[in-house]
């Protein structure tokens, strides 16, 4: 058993006020993970690392350890990235690690057996036959550098809540000294009963610098649509200076959350980004369009193909379209903005497409590849782009990747529409405040709700636990947002809420 990953259940007080709870909250979780609600109680190292050495040890007498892993990138207590060897290890230290873990054992990691070049599952195997192990401490080099970065479905900006639901679109890459170890495909559904993780990516390199350029790179093509993942927030680790250094240790996302989590919903670089990803997208959507109508026209065929040419054909006319998508800015608590194009087809099968807000017209001629990848020509510069569409609550959701950008945005039924009804059909995209109106509380994730600490109608004050959440074996608090009266709160223990869901809400009067 990998004691090292039992990060369920563990809490960190501060003060005497926060014992108890903590204490309560950390046994249930223990229990309902592992079945065990012993507690643990240990001082607290406030600028560790996390470093872990390989051991393995047969019947004969032989120990050997195969280096170490540092683990140090962590949340929620919970390793994202590790790596192999550790980085900023000098040789002396390394060898003193190795010397004092000879006594333990722990299960194989990816990282290490990249660096080593050996299976050590299959090692395990002829341990327990009773083998004496393959090589001998001195067989065993260190060959080059490896990251591992775990894939999540988690709700990054909501503190790291695990999120739920269905893989519309799941990809990633394939290549050599690249290792992905997954238990799902595309369509299944990541629900609340287990852990949220989706996948670990391992790369593999000569040197830390090279491992890490191929990490970056395989993580801005590591594609999902469908859920919240924490893609984008590694890739901010990973190109972190402090990272790419080495300077690691167990809070370096808490040292550097300025960073990794810069709100950048007036950032004029991150709207212009979404600006081109809307542009390319609008003009991959048609050209995809006209690339199955081409091939599949209304009326098996019947009608004459001039009308679903590309561009399509109108007597001393270009035809004109126009498209709202909304963005969805990540690190914008939780902001929207709508982009309003309109696309002019142009005779050389071009398209001219501008934005509301008076940005630069942009021209653009996309190419339909396969599947979900366009091959795309903005301004003279020429990209490749894969882009996922699925449809939701009468939403068509859009998912692009461009180089290292991902963007999502959204885009109503029905929106797009031709020049001759554009005016007769103006969308409205829900940016009300919720209707229960202010104060109310919803629920950060979808989970099952294991206590309820106060009665309808109760006094709270700012701030005050309410009741408490669980998915994924992992707790969360919901608070009063504001001191005041709860209203509407009919949620028991043992009750299922989907996320989003009203739990309560808090106002002034009785």
């Amino acid at each position: 058993m990998e004691v090292e990953e039992r990060w369920m259940g563990m809490r960190i007080v501060h003060t005497p006020d926060e014992f108890v709870e903590s204490f309560l909250a950390a046994q249930r979780e223990a229990a309902a993970s592992f079945g065990v609600n012993t507690i643990l109680l240990e001082k607290y190292i406030t600028r560790p690392r996390h470093i872990e050495v390989q051991i393995f040890g047969d019947k004969h007498g032989n120990v050997v350890h195969l280096y170490e892993r540092d683990c140090s990138v962590q949340r929620r207590h919970q390793k994202i990235i590790e790596e192999a060897p550790g980085p900023n290890v000098f040789p002396d230290f390394r060898a003193h690690l190795g010397e004092a873990a000879v006594s333990a054992a722990k299960v194989e990691h990816p990282v290490t057996e990249m660096i080593v070049g050996q299976d050590l599952v299959e090692w395990q195997i002829h341990v327990a036959n009773g083998e004496v192990l393959p090589l001998s401490q001195s067989q065993i080099p260190i060959l080059g550098h490896a990251f591992e970065a775990r894939i999540y479905a988690e709700n990054v900006p909501k503190g790291f809540l695990p999120a739920t639901g269905v893989l519309h679109h799941y990809c990633f890459p394939d290549s050599s000294a690249v290792r992905v170890e997954t238990g799902v495909k595309e369509g299944d559904t990541v629900s609340m009963h287990y852990d949220p993780m989706i996948a670990k990516l391992v790369v593999w390199e000569q040197n830390r610098a090279a491992a890490l350029v191929k990490l970056k790179d395989c993580l801005s093509k590591f594609q999902v649509a469908g859920l919240p993942t924490n893609i984008n927030f590694l890739q901010k680790l990973a190109n972190h200076p402090a990272f790419e250094s080495g300077n690691v240790e167990t809070h370096f996302i808490e040292n550097y959350k300025v960073d990794l989590f810069v709100d950048s919903t007036n950032s004029k670089e991150a709207y212009e980004a979404a600006r081109l990803g809307a542009t390319l997208v609008a003009a991959c959507l048609i050209e995809k369009e006209h690339f199955t109508l081409a091939r599949n026209p209304p009326g098996g065929g019947s009608l004459h193909p001039i009308w679903y040419a590309s561009p399509p054909f109108r007597v001393h006319h270009q035809a004109k379209r126009t498209m709202e998508l909304e963005w969805e800015n990540e690190y914008g608590s939780g902001t929207s903005k709508i982009l309003k194009l309109t696309i002019t087809h142009q005779p050389d099968g071009k398209y001219l497409i501008e934005t509301e807000d008076g940005s630069p017209v942009h021209e653009v001629k996309a190419t339909y590849v396969k599947q979900h990848s366009f091959r795309v020509e903005a301004d003279g510069v020429t990209n490749d782009v894969n882009i996922a569409v699925y449809t939701k609550d009468q939403t068509r959701h859009i998912h692009i990747w461009q180089g290292s950008h991902h963007h999502y945005l959204r885009e109503k039924i029905g929106l797009d529409l031709s020049e001759d009804d554009e005016s007769q059909h103006k969308p409205k995209f829900e940016t009300s405040a919720h209707p229960q109106g202010q104060g109310a509380v919803v629920a950060p994730m979808a989970g099952l709700v294991v206590k309820v600490l106060v009665t309808d109608k109760t006094r709270v004050e700012e701030g005050q636990p309410v009741l408490v959440l669980e998915a994924m074996k992992m707790e969360h608090v919901v608070k009063a947002p504001s001191s005041g009266f709860v209203h509407g709160l009919q949620v028991k223990v043992g009750e299922q809420v989907s996320d989003g869901s009203v739990l309560f809400s808090v106002k002034q009067d009785q």
